[in-house]
């Protein structure tokens, strides 16, 4: 993870040690379990109908209140950290009643929590090293990790070793991981690791089928400009790449931001006057809430699930990047897995063929234009929640509630000019109001509509 250190907020660290981790790829049917008997658990609480896509929030030891996680919006916690020792013990763990809260009000809203073993502890990982070289220490790490979840009634753990070298390192870490792997699984329990953005050949393949997923660290890349999309996306393509499966697969996004020499949580970006919808903040950089939907729909068409660090770091209220991740999961569950076009121009033809024309905001909407001009273009916005609005020249479309004709002059974005984007099996779209009923063509014949409670030919158009 980033720095795990009590002390990290705008600590300076050297760029040399500072690397996002990526995850590899395999597929489904390579990959074999290293037991019998017991099957790993790979799907997560489905806490949004309709999907089995993980978000993984790691929550500070030293950080952050249990009260304020948004518990509806995640499927795992990985509380951060408890430390080895060089023979396989565990250091005490910081806070042990907030990990406790967190089991017990994670558990309560059906999340899994985790506790993360390791983490950057400013670049030290003798620790690691000691006791992955030596059996008897494998042996008494991996029984002091299962003491240590039945203890505090935990789903697993997540091994964070900054960083295994290549060579008998390399060997070692893969040892320690299969032998947990035996373990955590025999009980019922999983087994995670996070690991390097790219470049990440200490981790040998084997490790790909001990772990129930990898989280991908695709962040701290160098400088400012640390956690792109294209970093992300690269680090996508070196992990699957080398064999890592899509289901095992977990991108890994920031809550933070950084320049060449400092970071700064996102809430305290926005808290100094920096924008939601930005990724640069002076000299920081850092994801917004458009890159963070940008990540969230590149993991769920790519990977198994998304990764947060940290879950202290978010903002609050509809600033909140976590909130924007499950808006977005939300829209793809609704849209039957396929991306919603936010920011595009579209033009929507009826079941007669005819195309919607706003009426520039005059009168009533129509479907009744034989060619697609200015008014009968419509940009996508995202109006959070998963739901779209539709502007035509600067107005947005609104459903009237359904109490008159469907009209196109409202200067700004409430309720009635919200709509789900529901898509059918022939690509064609139909969207529902806030009422909970659709939009009709009416097939031409009179002004639209949103009354109908199901959706047929008249309420589908077709995209352009």
């Amino acid at each position: 993870m980033r720095n795990a250190t009590k002390t990290w907020l705008g600590t300076l660290l050297a760029l040399t040690v500072l690397y996002s981790c990526k995850k590899p790829e395999i597929n489904p049917e390579q990959e074999t379990d290293l037991f019998e008997g017991k099957k790993k658990e790979m799907a997560v609480s489905p806490l949004i109908a309709g999907t089995s896509f993980r978000v993984v929030g790691y929550m500070p030891s030293w950080a952050g209140a249990v009260n304020q996680i948004q518990f509806s919006k995640l499927t795992h916690i990985n509380y951060a950290f408890v430390l080895p020792n060089s023979t396989g013990g565990l250091q005490p763990v910081e806070n042990p009643s907030k990990l406790q809260s967190l089991v017990s009000s994670g558990h309560a809203a059906g999340v899994k929590v985790l506790i993360a073993v390791g983490g950057w502890n400013n670049g030290n990982d003798s620790a690691f090293e000691s006791l992955a070289a030596n059996s008897t220490y494998r042996t008494n790490f991996t029984n002091n990790m299962i003491s240590f979840v039945n203890q505090y009634n935990l789903d697993g753990v997540d091994i964070d070793w900054e960083y295994p070298d290549n060579g008998s390192s390399a060997n070692n870490y893969t040892l320690l991981m299969q032998q947990l792997s035996t373990a955590m699984h025999n009980n019922g329990k999983l087994l995670t690791a996070a690991v390097v953005s790219e470049n990440g050949g200490s981790i040998q393949n084997a490790v790909f089928t001990a772990v129930d997923f990898l989280n991908l660290m695709a962040y701290d890349g160098g400088g400012a400009n640390h956690s792109t999309y294209n970093y992300a996306v690269n680090s996508i393509n070196y992990w699957q790449g080398r064999g890592l499966s899509a289901a095992k697969t977990t991108l890994g996004v920031p809550f933070y931001g950084r320049s060449s020499s400092s970071y700064l949580d996102y809430k305290d970006i926005l808290a100094q006057s920096g924008n939601p919808n930005s990724d640069t903040f002076g000299n920081i950089g850092y994801n917004g809430i458009p890159t963070i939907k940008n990540k969230t729909n590149l993991a769920y068409d790519r990977t198994g699930g998304i990764m947060i660090w940290d879950l202290n770091a978010d903002a609050t209220g509809g600033n909140s990047l976590l909130s924007a991740i499950n808006d977005a999961i939300i829209a793809r569950v609704n849209n039957g897995g396929s991306s919603i076009p936010y920011g595009t121009v579209i033009t929507l033809k009826g079941f007669n063929n005819k195309y919607v024309n706003s009426q520039n905001g005059t009168q009533a909407i129509t479907c009744t234009s034989t060619t697609a001009q200015a008014w009968e273009q419509f940009t996508v916005v995202d109006a959070g929640g998963g739901k779209v609005a539709l502007r035509s020249m600067g107005k947005y479309v609104s459903s009237e509630n359904g109490t008159q004709a469907v009209t196109c002059n409202r200067a700004t974005i409430s309720d009635w000019e919200k709509f789900d984007w529901v898509v059918a099996a022939d690509g064609k779209i139909a969207f529902r109001g806030n009422n909970g009923k659709y939009l009709s063509s009416e097939n031409g014949t009179q002004a639209m509509t949103c009354t109908r409670a199901t959706a047929s030919g008249w309420e589908y158009f077709s995209k352009n």
